[in-house]
C-alpha cells in the first residue's frame, strides 16, 4: 500500500463551484474545519479524562500504554482542514448565504 501524497493539487474552480465565489467556498470550508477540530479535541479529552488521577506517579506516566495508543491514534488521523475540503467537495456541508437569511426575516415594527 502506497501512502498518500502530503501534497495534493486541487482544482480551485471546483472548490469555487457550489457557492459561485472561491472567497465564500474557503470561508465555509475554514468553519467546518474548525467544527470538525472541536469534535476532535472534545473526543479526544474525553477519552484521556479516564486516565487522570489526582495522585501524579512517575511510575504511572511512564506504564500507560494505552493513553499514549489514543494519543498516537488521534494524531495519525487526517488533518480537519483536508477532511473539511473532501466533505465540501462531495456536497456533504450544508450552508447559506446572509443575504438568504436577510430576506427571510419579517418587516421590522
Amino acid at each position: 500500500m502506497t501512502p498518500k501524497a502530503s501534497i495534493v493539487t486541487r482544482d480551485l474552480d471546483k472548490i469555487a463551484e457550489p457557492t459561485g465565489n472561491l472567497y465564500e467556498s474557503l470561508a465555509v470550508i475554514s468553519k467546518r474545519a474548525r467544527q470538525i477540530s472541536s469534535q476532535m479535541k472534545d473526543e479526544l479529552s474525553s477519552k484521556l479524562a479516564e486516565f487522570a488521577s489526582t495522585v501524579d506517579n512517575l511510575e504511572e506516566v511512564f506504564e500507560n500504554r494505552e493513553q499514549i495508543e489514543i494519543s498516537k491514534y488521534y494524531e495519525r488521523l487526517p488533518k480537519p482542514t483536508i477532511l473539511a475540503i473532501e466533505e465540501f467537495q462531495e456536497g456533504k456541508v450544508m450552508f447559506r448565504k446572509a443575504e438568504d437569511e436577510d430576506n427571510n426575516l419579517p418587516a421590522a415594527l
